[in-house]
């Protein structure tokens, strides 16, 4: 909540920026949304004067673009249930109602591409190696062997009645992890013979770390940040926290920030909304060199200094 500020008019802008409306933060629904459906969508509601009151997030999976007859947005159908909602993109006035802000899509003018639908193979692959997991672990984390049925001279089988039987008292009494490493009793003719996992099928560990990395580029997120065995040193997590918030929390919230100031400029002149760098711990020791630096600079002057280190005169 303290990280953003406003140059002009901070009480009133970041009043309503920073406002819970129906239980959502402003900010932090805007950049859930970009990220998984690569559109945020606000709702200025006015007050009796026609005034910005306060801002809504409208949820994405809802909303559809509807277009005039040169193709450009005119208004937002919001649908819920079997109810719709058609919201005009301006008020009477001109003024923005609803501001869209979207990430770049190449295949559409009107909706944005999310992080989800760039990573939709990976997370795929990951859902495909956790349900893998899951069903060794149902099955005493490793393949259960076979039983064979030894016949003898005569060639006999089993019968489908017996065949049956074994089938569901191995189900009822030794699959499951409860009941892993319970000793199994064999009637005559019947031999236990175990399988073992092929290198190739224990793949499945190397290929969900894989995936998890593969999730983590398409949101901007560092693989490393996740924990993952092997890739994580102090120094290595030091860096990558450094480059997340560079790379891609600093560009999502000159986003939102700037999307919605636009929004916002023709009840508040002029507004301008940006990340206070200063409060950011993981960019301190950049600030710390960047103000080293300029106080050493003798051939600036005091308002020079403050315009470079984004104070202001």
């Amino acid at each position: 909540d303290n990280i953003w500020k406003s140059d002009i008019p901070p009480a009133e802008a970041l009043a309503l920026v920073r406002h819970v409306s129906a239980g959502q933060s402003l900010v932090e629904t805007l950049a859930l949304h970009l990220l998984l459906h690569g559109n945020g969508y606000v709702q200025i509601l006015p007050d009796a004067e026609g005034e910005p009151s306060e801002l809504f997030a409208l949820r994405p999976e809802r909303v559809s673009v509807e277009l005039d007859n040169n193709g450009w947005p005119v208004a937002y159908a919001y649908r819920v249930l079997d109810r719709v909602t058609h919201l005009w993109a301006e008020d009477g006035r001109g003024h923005t109602a609803i501001m869209h802000l979207k990430a770049i899509n190449p295949l559409d003018d009107h909706a944005g591409l999310g992080c989800i639908g760039a990573a939709s193979g990976p997370v795929a692959i990951h859902n495909a190696a956790t349900t893998w997991n899951k069903a060794l672990l149902d099955n005493a984390a490793r393949p259960s062997g076979a039983l064979v049925y030894e016949s003898g001279k005569d060639g006999a089988v089993l019968s489908a009645e017996q065949f049956a039987r074994l089938k569901a008292e191995m189900e009822a009494a030794f699959a499951g992890a409860i009941n892993a490493g319970k000793p199994m009793l064999l009637e005559g003719g019947l031999k236990w013979q175990s399988l073992s996992m092929t290198p190739a099928e224990m793949d499945f560990v190397a290929l969900k770390a894989s995936a998890a990395r593969e999730i983590a580029l398409a949101f901007g997120v560092p693989p490393m940040m996740l924990g993952l065995p092997g890739d994580n040193t102090y120094a290595n997590y030091r860096e990558a926290n450094k480059a997340l918030w560079r790379q891609t929390i600093l560009p999502l919230m000159a986003k939102i920030l700037g999307g919605i100031a636009q929004g916002l400029r023709p009840a508040f002149p002029g507004l301008e909304l940006s990340v206070d760098l200063d409060k950011v711990p993981e960019l301190a020791d950049e600030r710390t060199a960047l103000w080293e630096r300029v106080s050493g600079a003798g051939f600036l002057s005091d308002e020079e200094k403050r315009a470079m280190l984004g104070l202001g005169v």
